[in-house]
């Protein structure tokens, strides 16, 4: 009877390596996870120890071993190498633990290992195309091994987090964000694609570099790279076709917005730097209504950093007005502030329009300061065209410092994006407390040594009063009167796997600012009261999995009831149906169910 037969859950896939091959390849490999059977018939047999383990023991054996190392770095490279020798294993380990793993694969170690890129380079991951590939770049493209890619991240490395411009070593970014899109949403490894656009680099430490692994040359910002990046967009959708999700990342300021505005209408494109980042800080925005009770559109924000655009070597910002810290420390570049602060500005006014507002007074309740000062109307310095809306006319009197804005301007909320360190200092943070019964303080600027002030500073300072979120995740905060609060991180991790796994089932061709609006509706819907009780603004990151596949499904039905998406049938049920499409890290069987079958069960 069948019923006696042993059966297998597993999914029996089949391959034509056998023996050593089918180990050294990390999308096979199962280590000691091989069944016996398996070992017989693909020849494996002697080549493993005799023991067969379960997948449970060897995710044990990893969490074991990480849990002895201390340093950032060599978790980083621990984790990696585990990618590239068993698949299945990296994101089972990943999902397992992704609250304490994601900084090390993310935000903030991922900027770490970008650094130091080509000193514990492995195995290349990716593609690489150079400006010296112009004119074949689809012939490099073909070389990539994969026929069904559904997602590409590019980078230029010109603005890795707020470490400016590593060139080639960016490339830790691409292959950071490609595995949360697994990770946090299930979609298949096979089917994405991390890639780095080399045309130099203007950061002279890597040009004395004997370990960098890019062009010696400096950063090519002639009319040939934008023709480059032209080539490649075409390379890349002649041959995976036109609703390949390319999502650019790390673009310097200057070109990120300008190939936002280019291709959004003719490629399926989104700019995480500017979208996504804008949809996770909304989200905190509307999760925050629920704690003060005051909705969006009665919020006046101030950033901290407008969206000033650099070029050339002016990298260092003039932040002179701001007065010393206990510690003090050097000013830093502002990378994060163009594509960060304008992209939440923008969509915060889509929300206040949504709720009634009209659009002009939905900009003039939001300001910004920039190295300049207050971005203003009639300012000696150059406004951008991307800050106009954000200019408006000088109040009474101008603010010498981003703390005289704060007096003047009264702001409920604060958003620091200016990636230039610890410039939300104490008086700032009293000032916001003493204005407001439930300040908001959104320090986003990554890595953590860029943050404008910590989570302990916020709570500290703000008696426990303050809605804080932070770009990256710090510990939990316990005050003198014993009350703990575990700050919210405003990663875009929450964002953009939920939106790309959308984006894919749903073969979009474009993607609208309106998609990122329901995303940051719907992680905000994720945020139960215990969550808001203990300080949070996001759902805990051990639930992204889940998270990821509720934003999927309420884009998806946003979707299909607004024309944007192309795949036919419409699935009557979205959420069994994304559910149905999630990958899993469970062990593929490579021996079909019937060499399991016991050797005395009846014909």
């Amino acid at each position: 009877m069948l019923s006696r037969f042993r059966l297998t859950l597993q999914r029996c896939v089949h391959t034509r390596e056998k023996g050593k091959p089918l180990m050294l390849n990390p999308r096979t490999n199962k280590g000691m996870a091989f069944t016996l059977l398996e070992r017989q018939m693909l020849g494996l047999q002697g080549l493993l120890p005799p023991k067969i383990e379960t997948q449970d023991i060897q995710a044990l054996r990893f969490h074991k071993n990480m849990a002895k190392m201390s340093d950032p770095l060599q978790k980083y490279i621990y984790l990696m190498g585990i990618q590239e020798r068993n698949e299945k294993l990296f994101y089972r380990v990943l999902q397992d633990d992704i609250e304490r793993l994601l900084p090390v694969v993310y935000t903030p170690t991922v900027g770490l290992a970008c650094t130091q890129y080509g000193h514990i380079f492995r195995r290349p991951k990716g593609l690489f195309i150079s400006i010296s590939d112009r004119g074949h770049i689809r012939s490099v493209v073909n070389n990539w091994p994969e026929n069904d890619v559904k997602a590409v991240v590019v980078t230029d490395g010109e603005r890795i987090l707020g470490l400016g411009d590593l060139g080639v070593y960016g490339m830790g970014i691409p292959v950071g964000k490609l595995c949360l899109y697994t990770a946090c949403a299930g979609i298949h490894p096979h089917k994405c694609l991390p890639v780095c656009i080399d045309v130099g680099t203007d950061n002279t430490s890597l040009l004395k570099d004997p370990f960098y692994m890019g062009l010696y040359q400096k950063r090519d910002r002639s009319p040939a790279y934008d023709d480059l990046i032209d080539e490649f967009m075409e390379a890349i959708t002649d041959r995976y076709g036109q609703n390949t999700l390319i999502q650019f990342e790390d673009f310097g300021n200057h070109n990120a917005f300008r190939f936002l505005r280019k291709y959004r209408e003719k490629y399926c494109t989104f700019n995480d730097d500017i979208q996504g980042t804008a949809a996770v800080a909304l989200a905190g925005l509307l999760a925050a209504q629920k704690a003060t009770g005051k909705p969006i559109a009665e919020h006046k924000v101030l950033f901290l950093g407008a969206g000033e655009v650099l070029q050339g070597g002016d990298r260092v910002p003039k932040w002179g007005c701001f007065p010393p810290l206990s510690t003090p420390q050097p000013p830093s570049p502002p990378h994060n502030p163009p594509q960060a602060a304008l992209g939440i500005a923008n969509l915060i006014v889509m929300a206040m329009v949504e709720n009634g507002v009209p659009v002009e007074d939905a900009r003039r309740r939001i300001w910004m300061y920039d190295k300049h000062g207050l971005v203003r109307q009639g300012r000696e310095e150059k406004v951008d065209s991307n800050q106009e809306p954000f200019a408006h006319p000088a109040p009474d009197s101008i603010p010498h410092s981003f703390e005289e804005a704060v007096t003047l301007l009264k702001p409920s909320a604060i958003i620091g994006v200016a990636g230039a360190g610890r410039l939300f200092t104490p008086s700032v943070l009293q000032k916001m407390a003493a204005i407001n019964d439930r300040p908001i303080i959104f320090a986003l600027s990554n890595p953590t040594a860029k943050a404008e002030c910590t989570a302990e500073e916020a709570y500290t300072l703000t008696e426990g009063r303050c809605l804080f979120a932070s770009g990256s995740p710090f510990d939990v905060v316990t005050l003198p009167d014993g009350r703990s609060f575990k700050a919210g991180q405003g990663n875009n991790a929450y964002i953009f796997p939920g939106v790309a796994l959308a984006v894919i089932l749903s073969s979009v061709r474009h993607i609208s600012d309106r998609v990122f609006l329901e995303a940051a509706k719907a992680l905000s819907e994720q945020l139960s009261p215990p969550d808001l009780a203990q300080g949070r603004l996001y759902p805990p990151l051990s639930h992204i999995r889940e998270v990821s596949v509720c934003i999927a499904v309420r884009v998806m039905e946003f979707l299909y009831a607004n024309g944007m998406a192309f795949h036919y049938p419409e699935p009557p049920e979205k959420e069994p149906y994304v559910r149905s499409k999630v990958w899993t890290s469970q062990y593929d069987s490579f021996v079909p169910d019937v060499y399991q079958w016991p050797r005395n069960a009846p014909s």
